[in-house]
């Protein structure tokens, strides 16, 4: 399926940018060039789903081509400064990644020694409030987590997936997670009242979470179950 689509990605090395930037060490084992590929893809992007659904809808509705187009705008005029808020933290994310920001970040927590799988879940939670994804952020620490834990004698997959599990926590205070949700809501100009209110509970989750990571590095290893091909 994704073969047969491919045909709608567009992408391209983003001139000046693309593999002229190099990830060192202890980030990886060897200097590595950081690509820089502008990639969209129309059809597999959520925002397309939404706009076909969206369509559906009007001709389902049977609304009049005056009565999209009122919509829309009505729409745009409601989002505009969640639009704006997702573009510039996107933006300050990309700077974060590329200027070295965030692995400087993941190496001041990577070097807390033993204390470190405390703190691993803090990585992902990190990450994601940075980035907006999990996905992203376990790109981002994943293989720091791994290459950490293997130096402390820890099954890496540990921290992996506490990377993973802390970027659940980190998703209810990230920025493009509150803008959406406001403005589902009709509460735009509310996501600083949101984000004092879901900080205390994100951090009790991830601070739960490191707690259960740090007994089950040491204390409860037996715990972890693995699933090799």
């Amino acid at each position: 399926m994704k073969a047969a689509l491919s045909f709608a990605i567009i992408q391209f090395e983003w001139p000046a940018l693309h593999n002229l930037v190099l990830k060192a060490a202890p980030i990886v084992n060897e200097p590595t060039p950081y690509v820089a590929i502008f990639k969209i893809d129309l059809l597999g992007a959520v925002g397309t789903s939404i706009l076909l659904a969206a369509i559906i809808s009007a001709v389902l509705l049977k609304m009049k081509p005056a009565q999209v187009l009122e919509t829309f705008a009505e729409t745009l005029k409601e989002l505009k400064l969640s639009i704006l808020t997702i573009g510039l933290v996107l933006g300050f994310a990309f700077v974060a990644n590329y200027s070295g920001l965030s692995s400087t970040l993941a190496l001041v927590l990577a070097g807390t020694g033993v204390t470190f799988p405390f703190f691993s879940p803090f990585l992902g939670w990190l990450g994601v409030f940075l980035t907006g994804s999990d996905t992203s952020a376990n790109a981002l620490f994943g293989s720091l987590q791994a290459n950490t834990a293997t130096q402390l004698n820890i099954a890496p997959e540990l921290t992996v997936a506490a990377n993973a599990i802390g970027g659940v926590a980190g998703k209810m205070i990230s920025p493009q997670s509150i803008a959406i949700a406001c403005a589902a809501v009709g509460l735009e100009s509310k996501e600083s009242d949101l984000f004092r209110f879901t900080i205390k509970h994100s951090l009790i989750f991830c601070t739960f979470l490191g707690l259960l990571t740090v007994l089950q590095a040491y204390i409860l290893p037996w715990t972890m179950i693995f699933f090799h091909k």
